[in-house]
């Protein structure tokens, strides 16, 4: 789930009118995602994915709210320089190391002793060192990217994980659970990012 950076430019943060005055912008070389400058108007921004423009010295995050729509929150300069990511997956790799597939597409490797499928890591940008990790435990908040409590946050009670063929259920000390894919750890006894209100920038069709 992401929007073309394009698309960004031109109907989020309404700095130009047409998709060649977009691409013109990224020719400037001006626009980073991650840290890193982007000139592909079709690059995906996705959830939690930090978007920075030199020329205006603005940052913000993306996040979704409860109508599960994507935002742009406005975040402070030294918080552009880490993004939250959730492990999907793990794979063996040569060496016996584990890699780690992270929910934005990038893989990291690591020891054997690596973190946990559903674990977050507070990434450094575009370093990709792991400043913190939020594993998904009793009593962490976390923020429902999916289902009928999209974009609300919430503490996790207890996680049901299975053996079968059924989805591993998370349940929430406010009442109600969701599969285990819906949930994403944003912190330990508090959020480490802030949620779209009505301050943020949100995608119009």
């Amino acid at each position: 789930m992401c929007v073309p950076v394009l698309n960004v430019l031109r109907d989020m943060l309404r700095y130009c009118d047409t998709g060649r005055e977009a691409r013109t912008i990224l020719g400037t070389r001006t626009v980073q995602v991650d840290g890193r400058v982007v000139t592909d108007p079709k690059f995906g921004v996705g959830v939690m994915d930090v978007l920075a423009i030199r020329q205006t010295k603005e940052h913000y995050r993306m996040l979704i709210d409860t109508l599960g729509r994507l935002h742009l929150v406005p975040i402070q300069p030294e918080d552009a320089g880490w993004k939250l990511c959730r492990i999907e997956n793990k794979t063996t790799v040569k060496g016996g190391k584990i890699q780690l597939n992270m929910h934005d597409g990038r893989n990291l490797v690591f020891p054997k002793s690596a973190y946990a499928t559903g674990t977050t890591l507070k990434l450094e940008i575009p370093q990709q060192k792991v400043l913190a990790e939020f594993p998904l435990a009793p009593g962490v908040v976390s923020l429902m990217i999916g289902g009928q409590h999209v974009g609300e946050i919430a503490n996790v009670e207890r996680v049901e994980r299975t053996r079968n063929p059924r989805a591993n259920v998370v349940y929430f000390r406010e009442g109600f659970s969701t599969n285990i894919d819906k949930v994403f750890v944003v912190g330990r006894a508090t959020a480490e990012i802030p949620i779209p209100e009505v301050s943020a920038v949100e995608v119009r069709t």
